[in-house]
């Protein structure tokens, strides 16, 4: 018996919805990573782009647990001496929880070209209004 390998052409790409509120942001991070990899699929094969589009709503609504919104950072550096730029993630979650989120799936995607194929594939929202309701996503419970 041969071995099934997927081809990113003949897979059909379907739409889930995830709802934020009040869950975890890893946990909603991790499910979100998991449809964008496609590891829920039968057929899923490592090395080929075979995940489906991921609509996260009410992002602004994720909790994190512990002391992480006063412990935690963002960094990002400009390249130039002394361009280190820190913002804590109560203020992120305050500003942009879209990007939160975003950092926290793109942390759990390969690095690689198809976790920034994957990446695409996320649409992140704020609040519970998104535009994608003509392609009928289906909802994802978060435990």
């Amino acid at each position: 018996m041969s071995t099934f390998m997927a081809k990113t052409e003949t897979l059909e790409r379907k739409w889930y919805v995830i709802d934020a509120t009040d869950k975890p942001l890893g946990k909603v991070a991790v499910a979100a990573a998991d449809i964008l990899r496609g590891k829920h699929r039968p057929e899923f094969t490592p090395h080929v782009d075979c995940g489906e589009y991921v609509i996260v709503v009410n992002a602004s609504k994720a909790v994190l647990t512990g002391k992480k919104l006063e412990q935690k950072f963002y960094y990002r550096h400009s390249g130039y001496i002394g361009g280190l730029k820190a913002v804590s993630y109560k203020e992120l979650m305050a500003t942009k929880p879209e990007l939160a989120m975003e950092l926290a799936v793109k942390g759990m995607l390969p690095h690689n070209h198809i976790g920034d194929k994957s990446l695409t594939r996320l649409k992140v929202y704020a609040g519970a209004e998104h535009n994608q309701q003509a392609q009928q996503p289906t909802a994802v419970v978060v435990d």
